[in-house]
């Protein structure tokens, strides 16, 4: 019986390059799928498009991919990912210019395009679903929008024989659906066994946390040699099951509880799982260990897929100003404190324009806000933390200036002040009817 190993190379755009080497080393892979876009990142990759037309990729498309290409040559290992994010094309020229320097002949390379529907929605009347408001309503604040795709494109490349897939926004799961439908000739409407294919590119898309990342708690849920942490594996049989496990010796573990962890990790409703794809439903399915590192996952299913597709929609709101400074010893909070206050009171001084502004001290009260803190005790060091939104850089820079001055004209023993700026990309949702999206697959041969 035919079996699709397919492996996830990489949860997000920062994750680590070893562990991918290691799969398409010793994982015996048919697929190796990089999952690296968020809607941030698409947003800031839009900007740097905006400022060169040739960026817009994901900044470690070169460094993973020399990293791995020779290997995946060799082993026969195919490779889908999203870092083409807002600049497919380019990515995929770039990857032409790194198989050639690495003297890798042959390759068939695949740029999707048609997630970008910034001129289907600019000045539009579509409505944005946080506030009901029109897109039009935005004017110049409108970045980017860029629809969710699916994963037809994505079995159309592989089946005119692309060794190397690049999308740009695509569903996350969607990656690992397409090579799914494409091995094993699966129907777009067999509603079932594209629910079973989501639920194995959701368990696979964040890559690390399946085998233990993130799912880690000391004492609670321990989790042995993290620092060499293994990425997982799909073993996937033409009935959609699927065993994930890892390499052998790998850091890390499979287990059920890692499994029905990374189930639930951001599902509104396990019934009704809404993706490009289908309407995939998580209610019935069972989890079953089957050895050490083996975790046999089953019983999804599927409805047919939603009319719609959702945009993200990258929306230009200002800036973020912040400064941090460190307080230790005996009354450190209280100096702390104090500190917060100058600036407060320096901010409304300097008359900073700012529409939000936020004061904490790390390690007591920065992340839930003192109705919720309670330290057990009086800490033995604190950090100052004030940030601002701000409208434009100016502004901004005023907040760090003012707790960067805290060195010499605030409470004593102050030290390891930092300060930023940094521009507000919100992301906000809106969404288009499917038909009239085009996705197009763009080929590029690599030859000597």
């Amino acid at each position: 019986m035919r079996v699709v190993r397919i492996g996830a190379g990489a949860g997000y755009s920062g994750d680590r390059i070893e562990p991918a080497i290691e799969l398409a080393q010793k994982g015996a892979l048919d697929y190796l799928v990089f999952e690296c876009l968020a809607e941030r990142t698409i947003a800031l990759a839009q900007q740097a498009r905006r400022k060169d037309p040739n960026a817009g990729y994901d900044p470690l498309l070169a460094e993973r991919l020399r990293a791995v290409l020779p290997i995946c040559r060799r082993n026969g290992v195919r490779v889908v990912t999203n870092m083409g994010a807002a600049n497919p094309l380019a990515a995929a020229n770039r990857v032409r210019e790194i198989a050639r320097d690495l003297g890798l002949s042959g390759l068939t390379i695949a740029a999707i395009t048609g997630d970008d529907v910034y001129a289907h929605l600019a000045g539009s009347a579509t409505p944005l679903e946080e506030s009901g408001a029109p897109i039009s309503n935005l004017g110049e604040a409108l970045v980017c929008a860029n629809a969710y795709i699916g994963a037809r494109p994505i079995a159309e490349a592989l089946a005119v024989g692309a060794d190397i897939v690049i999308t740009g926004r695509a569903s996350d799961p969607s990656l690992f659906v397409g090579p799914l439908v494409h091995d094993f000739g699966w129907r777009w409407d067999d509603w079932p066994r594209l629910g079973q294919a989501t639920l194995i590119g959701h368990l696979l898309e964040c890559a690390g946390q399946v085998t233990g990342g993130y799912f880690a708690d000391p004492g609670y849920k321990d989790v042995a040699d993290l620092a060499r942490l293994g990425f997982p594996i799909g073993e996937v049989h033409a009935d959609g099951s699927v065993v994930v496990t890892k390499v052998a010796g790998s850091g890390g573990r499979v287990t059920p509880a890692t499994c029905k962890e990374q189930i639930l990790y951001e599902i509104h409703d396990p019934a009704r799982y809404l993706t490009p794809d289908v309407v995939a439903d998580f209610s019935q399915v069972a989890v079953e260990e089957v050895g050490l590192d083996r975790v046999l996952v089953r019983g999804a299913s599927g409805s047919p897929r939603p009319p719609t597709l959702k945009v993200s929609v990258g929306v230009a709101e200002g800036f973020i100003g912040e400064g941090q400074i460190s307080y230790a010893g005996p009354g450190a909070r209280s100096r702390g404190a104090l500190a917060l206050e100058i600036v407060r009171e320096r901010l409304a001084i300097a008359g900073v324009d700012a529409a939000e502004l936020s004061f904490g001290l790390i390690g007591v009260d920065a992340l839930h806000g003192a109705g919720l803190s309670k330290p057990a005790g009086e800490p033995y060091e604190v950090r100052v933390r004030v940030a601002g939104r701000t409208g434009g850089i100016d502004e901004a820079r005023k907040i760090g200036n003012e707790v960067e001055a805290l060195y010499t004209n605030g409470p004593a023993g102050g030290g390891g002040a930092t300060k930023s700026i940094r521009e507000i990309i919100s992301i906000q949702a809106a969404y288009l009817p499917q038909e009239l999206l085009r996705p197009a697959v763009h080929l590029m041969e690599c030859r000597p």
